[in-house]
């Protein structure tokens, strides 16, 4: 019997098969690799979001009826109020902290606003600040189009301005709505009383 080896054509066809076939798991690994990557960046928001949410609701769940002083003028314990392009904005006395050596240890004035594109959060000093106290402002979310707030009032109706004539110093419950630069609406609502 005479040994046979391969043909040129026969070589050709099993490299293209396999040229083929690399081609092919290039492109599912390529998919794989660009979808991992997308879900990495998708989890990175919401885990953001998640963060964000999380501490305003704690900041939130600790506001106390507590007025505080601005220089000579007072201001209410939970002061709201809508911006010129109408994204919300609030100011509120939180309670104090657990632990006594910590910042804010007598209780707390923050508050969250919207400037640009970015949510923010303020520190004021101390709960009663002379008039020229200015807070300690950090970024918060980027990437925000609209930041809606609302208060439900002893009715059930959902108001954009705290306080209201006949209502408690804080407000039960506050809605918080987000609309991202990417087009997505994210709601919350959270209970305070």
């Amino acid at each position: 019997m005479k040994n046979r080896g391969f043909t040129l054509i026969e070589v050709l066809i099993a490299l293209t098969i396999l040229a083929l076939i690399g081609v092919l798991a290039y492109r599912a690994m390529s998919a794989l690799a660009d979808g991992e990557a997308r879900l990495a960046a998708e989890t990175s928001r919401w885990t953001t979001l998640d963060a964000v949410f999380a501490r305003a609701e704690a900041d939130l769940r600790a506001a106390v009826p507590r007025n505080v002083r601005h220089g000579n003028a007072r201001e209410p314990a939970f002061d709201a109020a809508v911006d010129a392009a109408g994204n919300g904005m609030f100011t509120l006395t939180r309670a104090a902290s657990a632990f006594g050596d910590e910042p804010g240890a007598g209780g707390q004035r923050i508050g969250y606003r919207m400037q640009g594109d970015t949510v923010q959060i303020a520190y004021w000093p101390a709960l009663d600040n002379v008039d020229a106290a200015k807070p300690a402002v950090y970024a918060l979310l980027p990437g925000v189009v609209q930041f809606r707030i609302g208060y439900l009032s002893h009715d059930g109706r959902w108001v954009a301005q705290w306080p209201v004539l006949g209502e408690p110093d804080v407000p039960p419950a506050v809605r918080i709505e987000l609309l991202l630069a990417d087009g997505a609406h994210v709601e919350r609502w959270i209970t305070l009383q």
